[in-house]
């Protein structure tokens, strides 16, 4: 997804696949636990993925399914979520800190869809 995002650490390629696994993990799971920053990033692409799933054409469809690999995660996507959120105009998500990470004290959050 173009625009500003933050780096986190990692290469182009290598974000890359880490964000298009947390969003297909995210909407598979519909909870996910991660660090702050990372929830911030996934939750930009997650909203997207739902408006898509909101519009439910096959333009809409073949766009998610260049970004998110599971193709049984996109059909839950156009089946389930996109109906569930037709009637709100975003907001579809909600990260919530929980705290700092053992190991290297990273803020942590629970991102969920609402």
């Amino acid at each position: 997804m173009p625009g500003m995002h933050r780096k986190l650490g990692r290469i182009g390629g290598h974000r890359r696949a880490m964000l298009r696994n947390l969003v297909t993990s995210t909407l598979r799971e519909e909870r996910i636990e991660t660090t702050v920053t990372r929830a911030k990033e996934v939750n930009r692409v997650v909203e997207r993925m739902i408006t898509l799933a909101k519009r439910g054409d096959l333009a809409a469809r073949r766009q998610a399914l260049a970004y998110i690999w599971d193709e049984d995660v996109v059909t839950k996507l156009f089946a389930t979520l996109g109906p569930r959120y037709q009637e709100r105009t975003g907001g579809y998500t909600r990260v919530m800190r929980t705290g700092f990470r053992r190991g290297d004290a990273a803020p942590m959050a629970i991102l969920e869809l609402v």
